[in-house]
């Protein structure tokens, strides 16, 4: 395969994945929504599945392949681009608040999910067991979300950010064209998208692991960076912090969990002592920096700039770390 040859395919299945993830979540949920499935339960549900529907497949397709490397450092390199370059940006462009409830609950939730994530890699391998478990805690997650979601309606950030997302006026024929043909595209594109990375691996010289921590990550995290960047020009502070910490709940137990299932994994041993601890160390600055005794944090434009400039300096180390192996 000739590097052109894999970087069309890389561009392709990109594009092609996020559009027909797009198009199946709202067929989806249109479809659920018209045959009398409650908004909010299809927003937790179909909805909230969507926000990693690219993260889920290209893993699950790496996995496939013999690729664990590709489909760990996809999942790890998405929450850590979520953290420091969606909310690095989206705050440098419109400084965002933190809900207290925010502070309270979804930084503890997606803490103990990172906890576990750490407990079930310490063995560098990924088994179906393993991957069970996250399964599991997705399950768990999505119906504690539901429960909280009927106390609390769309007061709740994450809640609102995956109901917002629910179609209102799809007819059922257009809803059944769209969620057809995301089935169809979606495994396709994937399938050419993970083509190119390996292939553009191999000729570049790199492990699967750094093409995944970087082009995938990035490329897999753009709907989180438009859906993010829309929210700030709105001043929908909520939506935009509870669209990036529900997505990288989602991919640590939804992505990291179908992959395992698929195929156990052997995980390399730079993913964990380096990028797992990378995706830690930059949560954990964030929820430092904003976190305030009473009231609601901030993500202010320094605070930003320096997440920002973390996952610059990540992404650099990655890329010369590899270019010098």
């Amino acid at each position: 395969m000739s590097l052109t040859i894999a970087l069309l395919q890389l561009a392709a299945g990109f594009v092609l994945l996020i559009w027909a993830a797009d198009r199946l979540v709202g067929g989806a949920s249109a479809l659920a929504r018209n045959f009398g499935v409650p908004t909010l339960v299809v927003g937790l549900t179909i909805v909230g599945f969507g926000t990693s529907a690219p993260e889920m497949l290209v893993s699950a397709f790496a996995s496939l392949r013999g690729n664990p490397s590709l489909a760990i450092g996809n999942a790890v390199g998405s929450n850590i681009a979520n953290v420091g370059l969606i909310l690095g940006l989206t705050a440098l462009i419109y400084p965002l608040k933190v809900e207290r409830i925010t502070l309270k609950r979804e930084f503890p939730v997606l803490g103990v999910i990172m906890l576990v994530t750490l407990a079930l890699m310490w063995n560098l391998s990924f088994s179906r067991i393993d991957g069970l478990i996250l399964i599991a805690g997705l399950a768990l997650l999505v119906g504690g979300m539901v429960a909280l979601g009927l106390t609390r309606g769309n007061k709740d950030p994450v809640t609102a950010t995956l109901v917002e997302g629910v179609p209102q006026n799809m007819a059922t024929r257009t809803a059944v064209m769209w969620t057809v043909l995301g089935l169809a595209l979606l495994p396709l594109s994937a399938h050419i998208l993970v083509n190119g990375a390996v292939g553009l691996a191999m000729i570049v010289g790199v492990s699967d692991a750094v093409v995944g921590l970087t082009i995938v990550a990035l490329g897999t995290s753009l709907p989180e960076l438009a859906a993010a960047a829309a929210c700030a020009f709105r001043k929908e502070d909520d939506l935009a912090i509870g669209n990036i910490l529900g997505s990288n709940m989602f991919n640590l137990l939804g992505v990291l969990g179908i992959a395992a299932l698929i195929h156990p994994m052997e995980i390399e041993a730079v993913l964990f002592n380096r990028d797992l601890l990378v995706m830690f160390a930059i949560t954990i600055l964030l929820f430092l920096l904003v976190w305030r005794r009473s009231g609601p944090g901030l993500i202010n434009r320094p605070t930003a700039f320096l997440l920002f400039a973390g996952y610059i300096g990540y992404q650099s180390t990655v890329i010369t770390h590899a270019v010098a192996g």
